[in-house]
């Protein structure tokens, strides 16, 4: 789905904060010349930040456009290499590493291979990272799903993905495991979690775009998105003030490789 288009996905998801990777380096131990192995890399958004502190990065991507734009927004890095697979197909030619990171993506992996194919691909002692947002609001802050939740059952009535997102500090009570993944069994050990709040701002047609980079969007008819995309536009041009914001927790999950 985000094969499709590659550019906007590029262009209107939220990074991850550098705060966030220093966390990773102080968790893990990594320092420059660490290995790391990339899963779903996508079009390169954390894949930028880990080669900037040193480490050698092999990045996997399955959609071979993600893959193509990755490779151009990392042309300037010598220590990373993009390769054009599933994780769960990968070759690894019997490659180890430090440590895995999936940045917002792990949730695409069949995990009864995926977690076990992570055990056998680090070194022992190596860490699996999990990195992802989550959407939340604040209480008494003017919120899109809120102001559009008649457009959406408009559109497309009674989708069971439509919902308002779960308060911060509902989601921040949720520190511990992998996240709303099943976990690893005894492969890892127990997790590390941290939060950082960030916020994205966007006019009408911004946010409409932001929608567009999104699963639960893609997977609709275009006969349906469109207009319905186009109709949040002008309710956050009309009733919003052409300003409206999207507040994550960005959250960093990690945890060590049991021997």
């Amino acid at each position: 789905m985000f094969n499709e288009v590659p550019e906007l996905y590029d262009r209107v998801r939220p990074g991850y904060p550098d705060e966030l990777f220093a966390d990773l380096a102080a968790v893990t131990g990594m320092d420059e010349g660490s290995s790391v192995l990339e899963v779903g890399c996508g079009t390169g958004q954390a894949t930028r930040s880990l080669a900037a502190r040193g480490y050698s990065v092999t990045a996997v991507e399955s959609g071979a456009e993600m893959a193509v734009l990755a490779r151009r927004r990392i042309a300037a890095f010598h220590n990373v290499e993009v390769e054009t697979s599933t994780f769960e197909e990968w070759e690894d030619r019997g490659r180890h590493f430090d440590t895995l990171v999936a940045a917002s993506s792990w949730h695409w992996v069949d995990l009864s291979i995926g977690w076990q194919r992570a055990h056998d691909v680090l070194r022992p002692g190596g860490w699996v990272a999990l990195l992802g947002h989550v959407v939340v609001r604040r209480p008494g802050e003017p919120e899109v799903y809120a102001e559009t939740a008649d457009l959406h059952e408009q559109f497309c009535p009674g989708n069971p993905g439509w919902c308002h997102p779960p308060l911060e500090d509902e989601v921040r009570a949720t520190d511990e495991g992998w996240g709303q993944v099943d976990g690893p069994g005894e492969l890892f050990g127990p997790t590390v979690v941290r939060w950082y709040p960030t916020v994205q701002w966007f006019d009408g047609e911004g946010f409409a775009d932001l929608l567009r980079s999104q699963s639960l969007y893609r997977r609709l008819d275009p006969d349906v998105r469109e207009p319905l995309l186009d109709a949040i536009a002008q309710r956050v041009r009309t009733q919003m003030g052409d300003r409206a914001s999207r507040r994550y927790l960005s959250v960093l999950r990690v945890g060590q490789r049991a021997e």
